[in-house]
């Protein structure tokens, strides 16, 4: 019975999920946005959870390869390189319109490449060095994007880079909506079952690598690293994975946001934005899944929904109060009462619960 009520559950959850962007849809499509928004979060969260999840390495620098990506799906979509070198220009006349299974797989690739650039020299390093060493990784290359536009322009600094493309798939445009039977599917709508097609496809690989050899080496990393090394695990190069893969899905996530916004720049990808990827898998349960989604849904969405709640506050106080700091006042009241009530999660594993009640008994 509890086979067919999960069996019952997943096809709920599906329905209601593919059902979704058309009922918000009705609503407006700032709300649609929101989903899109929220979806690309869990990319980002099950990315880093791989990292301070299964790993427990304290990564706050993730936003980095988010910018990675976004910034090259924005340079091989855009008319940027071509208005600025006319040696490209005259090698793409018409415009460097790359197709996207090019500029996916040169997103993931570079962001995992730079993801074993961080991880090599921080081997050594646990806890708060970790933490503080990706820290000033992320801000670096936030820097380097905002002033790589002198003396040659590469990112265009903090002007951004605009008109990118929108993605294209045998022949449909996602910037462009689409009328089914009389019915408009908008475009941001389109963009969701994409986002959606990609989380579903990241969970599974997610699940099967906390399955494998490999997620329960890291796991053993993450309990106890000398016990491991001990146990003949080749420590170095599983960090050195695990900082590559959890890269990877934050190039993927990156490439998907510049092509949904049509504009980046590197306020985009600041400080801030790290700190709330790792909130989210704290949040929402370190290492187990369903929590890890739960917690990207929430803090992505809410801060949104949240908007609706601050205006009215703020007439209340005739004005007094900035709805803005209304909102993040907010938000990290949320997050607090969530620390207090459930210190390991919205959502945390069941294993872990299990191990804690045995303990005390």
């Amino acid at each position: 019975m509890k086979q067919q009520q999960k069996i019952i559950a997943f096809l709920l959850a599906a329905v209601g999920l593919l059902v979704l962007p058309l009922v918000l849809q009705s609503f407006g499509n700032a709300w649609v946005r929101i989903a899109d928004m929220a979806l690309l979060y869990v990319l980002l969260s099950l990315g880093l959870n791989i990292v301070v999840g299964y790993a427990g390495l304290l990564d706050l620098g993730y936003v980095a390869f988010f910018a990675i990506g976004a910034y090259m799906f924005g340079l091989l979509a855009s008319p940027h390189l071509t208005d600025t070198f006319p040696v490209i220009a005259a090698m793409f006349p018409q415009g460097m319109h790359t197709p996207l299974w090019l500029v996916l797989p040169l997103a993931a690739g570079l962001a995992g490449v730079f993801g074993i650039l961080l991880g090599a020299p921080t081997l050594r390093l646990r806890g708060d060095y970790l933490a503080i060493v990706t820290l000033g990784f992320g801000e670096i290359i936030r820097v380097f994007l905002n002033n790589l536009d002198y003396p040659v322009n590469i990112t265009n600094g903090p002007k951004g880079l605009s008109q990118i493309d929108s993605l294209h798939f045998f022949g449909l445009d996602l910037g462009k909506k689409v009328s089914i039977g009389g019915f408009d599917l908008m475009s941001v709508s389109l963009y969701y079952y994409l986002f959606l097609v990609l989380v579903v496809f990241s969970v599974v690989i997610c699940h099967r690598l906390e399955l494998s050899r490999v997620g329960r080496a890291w796991m053993a990393i993450r309990e106890d690293e000398i016990a491991a090394k001990a146990m003949g695990i080749n420590t170095r190069n599983l960090k050195l994975l695990a900082f590559g893969m959890g890269a990877t899905f934050g190039g993927v996530s990156g490439a998907m946001f510049a092509a949904f916004q049509g504009f980046i720049s590197p306020e985009s990808f600041s400080l801030m934005e790290s700190v709330m990827i790792v909130a989210m898998v704290v949040l929402g349960g370190v290492g187990y899944l369903p929590g890890v989604i739960l917690g990207a849904v929430l803090l992505s969405a809410l801060p949104e929904v949240l908007r609706y709640v601050a205006g009215p506050l703020q007439a209340m106080t005739g004005g007094r109060l900035d709805s803005a700091i209304l909102r993040q006042l907010l938000i990290a009241l949320a997050m607090i009462s969530i620390m207090l009530l459930r210190p390991r999660g919205l959502w945390p594993s069941p294993e872990h619960g299990k191990s804690l009640a045995n303990a005390k008994t």
